[in-house]
């Protein structure tokens, strides 16, 4: 069988998405996702942007002449799975229209108190029928270093516990002798920070995360990415539920944003014993 998954959304929405996908593996898989998470997909025989496609053109231009091929391509697999367009009705029409052997799923676990990575292991299983490792992981291969790695940035403003606060917590740490440890900051490209280690390839990220004693960070893409590559984290949450978007790893602990620092500290601590 040849099957197509398609996947949009952000870094920590392609992570809890994993195991999932993993599920729905065939003797030939090919993955569509954002950009930026094209790096991610280790498992696949393929593997492309969602944007070098065209499929975010279909229902705008369909019948252009240069769209037939695509559909033609989408037509070669026995099936696709597709978070893409699911709330996209003009989209699905045109699928059912033109015969494709589309089966959508919500993208946004909404309206729940269950983990992401298991609503979508329930989603696959409609599908598959088979259980799956409920753990995100990326196979990393890496040097171990003895350093913290701290990224105090998200996708949300609201989800940022104050860079004074990351800075502090790096003080007490490379204070505690127990501890020994090097602190390294870690950046997207367009986030400021100037001493920031910064990667444009999520995979390389995921390697250099996995040679790291701990993780500290927000609720963000990278911190489910640390969680992934099997880092010990700490992750600090806001205002989003931890009790369905919590990272899974090996060792991960949830501190809120309502929480002194001393409890950041003692978390951070914890994993480094």
């Amino acid at each position: 069988m040849r099957r197509l998954l398609i996947r949009p959304g952000a870094i920590g929405d392609c992570i809890v998405s994993l195991p999932a996908l993993k599920a729905l593996r065939t003797q030939y898989t090919e993955v569509w996702v954002a950009a930026q998470n094209v790096p991610l997909i280790r498992f696949a025989d393929c593997v492309r942007s969602i944007s070098s496609t065209g499929v975010d053109l279909l229902e705008i231009r369909w019948p252009d002449a240069e769209l037939r091929s695509l559909v033609e391509a989408l037509r070669s697999f026995d099936s696709i799975v597709s978070w893409y367009g699911a709330g996209r009705q003009d989209f699905r029409d045109l699928v059912r229209h033109l015969d494709l052997p589309f089966q959508f799923f919500p993208a946004l676990p909404l309206g729940g108190s269950i983990h992401a990575v298991d609503y979508y292991l329930a989603q696959a299983a409609t599908i598959a029928g088979t259980k799956a490792e409920p753990k995100p992981k990326i196979e990393c291969s890496f040097k171990a270093r003895s350093s913290v790695v701290i990224h105090p940035f998200s996708g949300s403003a609201a989800k940022n516990w104050p860079l004074e606060n990351y800075q502090r917590l790096a003080r007490s740490l490379q204070a505690d002798a127990a501890a020994d440890v090097a602190i390294e900051w870690c950046a997207g490209p367009s986030e400021t920070l100037p001493e920031a280690h910064r990667f444009t390839d999520l995979y390389e990220l995921a390697c250099w995360l996995a040679g790291a004693r701990l993780f500290i960070g927000n609720d963000s893409g990278i911190t489910h990415l640390a969680a992934a590559a099997r880092t010990p984290v700490v992750a600090i949450f806001g205002p989003t539920d931890p009790a369905v978007w919590a990272p899974r790893g090996e060792a991960v602990r949830i501190v809120r944003m309502s929480d002194t620092m001393a409890a950041v500290l003692e978390a951070a601590r914890e994993l480094l014993a």
